[in-house]
This record gives C-alpha cells, sequence and structure tokens, in this order.
C-alpha cells in the first residue's frame, strides 16, 4: 500500500504544479512571454489568504475568493505597467529581464510587509480524511480536493477557450496576433484576461499548496514556480492539457524520488528526466512543431 500512497501523493502534489502551469502555459501561449514572477503571485496569493483568515476571521472560501481577487488584480497590473511596454521590443531578452526583476519585486516586498519569518498556514480544507484498505491507506482531505480542483479547472479552461467569444479570441490572437487584431479581437484585452486568469489559479494553487505543507515566507512560491515551468515544457508549453499531465507526472517522479532513490536529490531527478524528455521530443510531450516564416 506504500507505493499506492506515494502514487496518490504525488498526483496531490503534481495537481499543485498542473494549475500553477497552466497560467504559464496560457500567458505564453497567448503573448509569447514567459512570465518568471508567476510563482511569486502564488506566495502573494497564499500571504493575502492567510492575512484575511487571522485579520478578519471570515469565511475560508471568501478568504479564498480575496485572495483570488488580490491576485487576479496584480497579473493585470503586472502585465499593464512591466510586459505591454516591452510587448514590442526587438528582444525576448529584455522581457525576460524584467520578469525576473518583477519577481525580486514582489519577493522583497512581501520582506517588506510580511517579515521573514516562517508562518503557520491555516488549512482552509475541512474536508475529512478516507481510510481505504481497512485503514491501511488513508487519503487526506487536502490532497482528495486538490486533485479534484485541478481537473475541474483544466475542464472549465478548455471548455472556456475552445467555447466562449474571449477564448476564441484567446487563440486567435495566440495564432496570430496581428491577423486577429485585423478581425476585431482586441488584442489588449484578451493579454490583460489571460494574465488575470493565470494569476487568479495562482492564488488558488498557492492555498492548495500551503495547506498540503504549511508553512509560508516570501520564498515559498519560487522552487514551485520553476517547476510549474519544468513541468508547462515538459508537457509542452502552450497546450493545457500538457500542463496538467506534464505537472502530474512530474509530482509522481518527484514524489517517487523522494520515497524509493533519496529527498536529496529528487530535484535533480527531475530535471534530468526533463533534459531527457526534451531530448526525444524537443517541443515536449504535447507541444506542436511551429515553422517560422523568415
Amino acid at each position: 500500500m506504500s507505493f499506492v500512497a506515494f502514487l496518490i501523493n504525488g498526483i496531490s502534489l503534481g495537481s499543485v504544479y498542473a494549475i500553477i502551469a497552466l497560467g504559464y502555459t496560457m500567458v505564453y501561449g497567448i503573448a509569447k512571454m514567459l512570465n518568471f514572477a508567476h510563482g511569486d503571485v502564488i506566495m502573494i496569493g497564499a500571504y493575502t489568504v492567510l492575512t484575511v483568515l487571522t485579520g478578519l476571521g471570515v469565511n475560508p472560501a471568501l478568504a479564498v475568493i480575496i485572495g483570488m481577487a488580490v491576485c487576479t488584480c496584480l497579473g493585470m497590473i503586472i502585465e499593464k505597467v512591466a510586459y505591454k511596454p516591452l510587448r514590442g521590443a526587438s528582444s525576448s531578452l529584455a522581457v525576460l529581464i524584467t520578469a525576473i526583476g518583477v519577481s525580486y519585486f514582489l519577493q522583497n516586498t512581501a520582506l517588506l510587509v510580511f517579515g521573514a519569518d516562517t508562518k503557520s498556514f491555516i488549512n482552509v480544507i475541512g474536508v475529512p480524511s478516507l481510510s481505504l484498505a481497512g485503514g491501511e491507506l488513508t487519503i487526506t482531505g487536502t490532497t482528495m480536493v486538490t486533485i479534484a480542483v485541478c481537473i475541474v479547472i483544466m475542464m472549465s479552461l478548455m471548455f472556456f477557450v475552445n467555447k466562449t467569444k474571449p477564448g476564441r479570441a484567446m487563440k486567435a490572437v495566440s495564432e496570430d496576433r496581428g491577423a486577429a487584431q485585423l478581425m476585431g479581437v482586441n488584442v489588449n484585452a484578451t493579454i490583460s484576461l489571460t494574465f488575470a486568469i493565470g494569476s487568479g489559479l495562482a492564488a488558488v494553487a498557492g492555498v492548495l499548496l500551503c495547506s498540503a505543507y504549511p508553512s509560508l515566507t516570501p520564498y515559498t512560491g519560487a522552487m514551485p514556480g520553476i517547476k510549474a515551468f519544468v513541468a508547462a515544457v515538459f508537457g509542452g508549453i502552450g497546450s493545457i492539457p500538457g500542463a496538467m499531465i506534464g505537472g502530474i507526472l512530474l509530482g509522481v517522479i518527484e514524489t517517487m524520488g523522494k520515497a524509493y532513490i533519496s529527498s536529496q536529490v529528487a530535484d535533480a531527478i527531475v530535471f534530468a528526466v526533463l533534459i531527457i524528455v526534451l531530448l526525444v521530443k524537443p517541443t515536449g510531450l504535447f507541444g506542436k512543431n511551429i515553422q517560422e516564416k523568415v
């Protein structure tokens, strides 16, 4: 039963990575830029929920909604202030450096506001654990909710992108920004909406992550953000199903590595697997080869 328990824990951790990776893959798919500050938006969302819970004593569901609203606004502000002026930059390096700068800005702002001390996060998921196989296998409520939320989010995003007018506008901008604009699509609003959705999902991921691992610092989102980016590349960046599959596979590989090899080299195993996959399939598991016209 220990293998099954590790597998379920890996799927749960991978579901968190998948939710974060969805933000990466949507922004890259639409705006063709990598928002490396995305991991720190997770941290801001978790701090917001914790502050609202402890300071105002509101209902946990309302606290999560407030956290999502704050992160949604933060994502739109980041896009407006930091990324929009660089949209026509001749080099993608400028966007990359700006993203790193925004990441450090958010981390240091959190240090000034919340301090460097590790804070204990309040588990907002009130679902009881489930015992199976005569008590030999126990699945926590946090694990069940995390997996369910990941599935619901992915299905909702797939429906939104394929069946709604704003979603089809996102697909049009992703295919050809200039042609979409000529056809009447508001490119600026579409990109802002993409950042808003991705940042709102980051708040959900922050709550789920800190509920499973109840400690919070200004650097909480840094490593999960990097691993989620790895998951997005692993699955094929720009692909919503790829982000989910890549995140879950990454979580399972990391958990199994810690359980059966060594917790000290688990991260190295994750990145080694990524290198092997990209050597075999450079576009990722679900990525498509795109030919650029020159």
